[in-house]
């Protein structure tokens, strides 16, 4: 952990540097402004880590104005280190190839105006990301799974993950996803994880409980919990999980009516804590799950996705990814997992990796969407589950 803390520190200092050193040059011949960008920069700089070392010591609206400040300058780092760059690039690339504009104004490293259009650009898509994080899409799939439920033959689910509930995502938001959720009607509703962020103060805790519990879903609200819930103190995060009427499975099998199997796993974070964390096999044998009825599984992070498969599961529901969140690191997203956003099936099993219906750090999303994701799902009628 010292040795990954150390790693993301060089890493912020080193962009953060860069960034620091080509304003220092573009304001070089005017003073106060270049007074300005020093405090500002600075400021802005050391606000997410006081933040978060404060915060974990106890709750103050100054700490979670930190974090949020902190929060939309790691968006706004990201964007000022490509464009500036991009501007390098094109600077030295003009002058290797001798192109008529390798002097110009525009391009040198000392022209205030140049530094202000990049900043200008990197604001203008935080704002775009900003307007399309609080803004989920309503995605829908039909599946069918082959084993039939006494219910009925039809069921109609919603999917949410990563809200990251906390300092930048606030009840506010949360109200607004509910109302979206009712208003499609769900008969359940389940939840992949990284519900929770950040220390919730007694205030938002309520609000987040009350608006939870209104969620309308006859069959009820199930959840797997995700790497954050346990970053900030599973037992708490779970606890206002568990007052808003959530049902939180830790490595637990529930049969929901007569109409499937619900398994919720243990995150892996759980594994790199010193806890333990089942198969799906063993957990399917600890609870005695019948196969022949329709299995869903919740496992927050989508890796070996070939265990569902194996397992015999029917579907499984991950969140985890954020599909990237930002540009360009959805490219690089999409390298890490056999599939970082969307649906794959493996012979039997179907698998949907959701973007997520909240954001971590900046509510800002430039290289995903924010989404509710609905499940029109039909069983078969060719034979009922032994009982």
């Amino acid at each position: 952990m010292v040795i990954f803390l150390l790693i993301v520190l060089l890493i912020y200092g080193s962009i953060n540097g860069y960034i620091f050193w080509r304003g220092l040059q573009a304001f070089s011949g005017l003073r106060i402004i270049r007074l300005i960008f020093i405090l500002v920069f600075l400021s802005s700089v050391l606000a997410f880590p006081l933040g978060r070392i404060i915060n974990g010591q106890f709750q103050h609206k100054l700490s979670e104005s930190l974090v949020a400040i902190g929060s939309y300058h790691l968006a706004l780092m990201l964007y000022l280190i490509l464009f500036l760059f991009l501007k390098d690039i094109i600077r030295w690339l003009s002058r290797v190839f001798r192109a008529s504009f390798s002097e110009s104004a525009f391009l040198s490293v000392k022209n205030p105006a140049s530094f202000l259009v990049i900043l200008g650009l990197s604001l203008l898509v935080i704002a775009l990301g900003h307007w399309n994080a609080l803004n989920p899409r309503l995605r829908t799939l039909e599946i069918k799974i082959d084993k039939s439920a006494p219910a009925g033959s039809r069921l109609r689910a919603v999917l949410i993950s990563d809200l990251h509930l906390g300092i930048i995502n606030r009840s506010s938001r949360l109200e607004r996803l509910v109302k979206k959720i009712n208003a499609i009607e769900p008969e359940v509703v389940f939840m992949a994880g990284d519900i929770v962020d950040e220390a919730v103060s007694l205030e938002e805790e309520e609000k987040m409980v009350g608006l939870l519990k209104k969620i309308k879903a006859p069959l009820g609200l199930y959840a797997c919990p995700g790497n954050h819930e346990y970053y900030s103190g599973l037992t708490k995060n779970l606890s206002y999980l568990e007052k808003a009427g959530v049902k939180v499975l830790l490595d637990e099998a529930v049969r929901v009516a007569d109409f499937f199997y619900v398994i919720g796993r243990k995150d892996w974070t759980a594994v790199r804590s010193g806890d333990t964390r089942l198969s799906l096999q063993e957990i399917m044998v600890r609870e005695n799950v019948d196969r022949a009825w329709p299995v869903i599984v919740l496992d927050h992070q989508p890796l070996n996705l070939n265990e569902a498969a194996s397992a015999g599961v029917d579907l499984q529901l991950s969140g985890h990814t954020h599909a990237g969140q930002l540009f360009p690191l959805n490219i690089i997203n999409k390298l890490i997992y056999e599939k970082n956003w969307g649906y794959l099936k493996k012979g039997s099993t179907h698998i949907y990796v959701s973007s997520g219906s909240g954001t971590w750090g900046p509510a800002v999303r430039t290289g995903s969407y924010s989404e509710i994701f609905l499940l029109e799902i039909s069983f078969s009628k060719n034979h009922q589950p032994a009982e």
